[in-house]
């Protein structure tokens, strides 16, 4: 009798083909970065993931234990690429902290540029420890920064303090530059509706007539210059670091 085959155990049918990959963590949590950096993080659902997929969402649960641990491979295996390895960003005992933190920032940013959307999750997720700040918030990262400057001399003291401080530079500048570039960084809210006014692009709208040195000044504000910014920002923080460690 004819018919249309069953799904398999992943949620596939002999329709697929042999070509039709089969599902692993690791290709489900590609998909959802994926997934992420083109619909947004509260689009994401096992259902619609798994539609991508071309499978059965409870196909998925075969791999992921549901949303939440979804999210956290996601945060997992963009963090991963903070860690030099051998030969990775060129550093060597040699290297003075600031190219390593240097390094870091870079790497860190590197998330917010290639994914925006995804990059509020890392910054926002409850860390595995309390005491571990975002978007720092691995323990083999912390570890491996505390380890670092260590090794170049830092006190237990100073290189808790220089995490601390590195830490709140780069979720401050880097949530601000993933708002610019498209992600959302505070939980969905139901615009209040006062009267006509289109409250999600009322500012967008905004006349500027009676504010004369905004009205002059927008297309320098409008300017981006987010990368110099946090270059220089950074700069300042190496220096502010290099001169607490200095002090006797």
């Amino acid at each position: 009798m004819s018919g249309d085959p069953g799904p398999d155990r992943d949620g596939r049918t002999a329709l697929d083909g042999p070509s039709r990959q089969a599902l692993t963590r690791e290709r489900i949590i590609e998909a959802a970065i994926d997934f992420v950096d083109r619909q947004g993080l509260t689009a994401l659902t096992m259902r619609g993931l798994g539609k991508e997929l071309g499978v059965e969402a409870m196909s998925l649960y075969r791999h992921v234990d549901g949303r939440e641990d979804l999210l956290e491979g996601i945060v997992d295996r963009l963090i991963a690429h903070l860690h030099p390895g051998p030969g990775a960003g060129e550093l060597g005992p040699t290297d003075g902290w600031q190219a390593y933190l240097q390094w870091l920032a870079h790497g860190v940013r590197s998330l917010v540029v290639e994914h925006p959307k995804v990059f509020p999750l890392i910054a926002t997720r409850h860390p595995a420890a309390p005491w571990l700040r975002p978007p720092l918030r691995s323990l083999e990262v912390v570890e491996e920064f505390l380890t670092t400057l260590m090794e170049r001399g830092f006190s237990d003291e100073r290189a808790v303090m220089a995490y601390r401080s590195f830490s709140s530079f780069l979720l401050g500048h880097l949530l601000l530059e993933a708002s610019v570039l498209g992600a959302r960084t505070a939980p969905a809210e139901e615009p209040l509706d006062e009267g006509d006014s289109d409250v999600p692009h009322a500012d967008q709208a905004m006349e500027l007539k009676d504010f004369p040195h905004l009205q002059r000044l927008e297309p320098m504000l409008s300017e981006d210059h987010a990368r110099a910014e946090f270059e220089r920002a950074l700069e300042d923080l190496l220096d502010r670091i290099d001169r607490t460690i200095t002090e006797e």
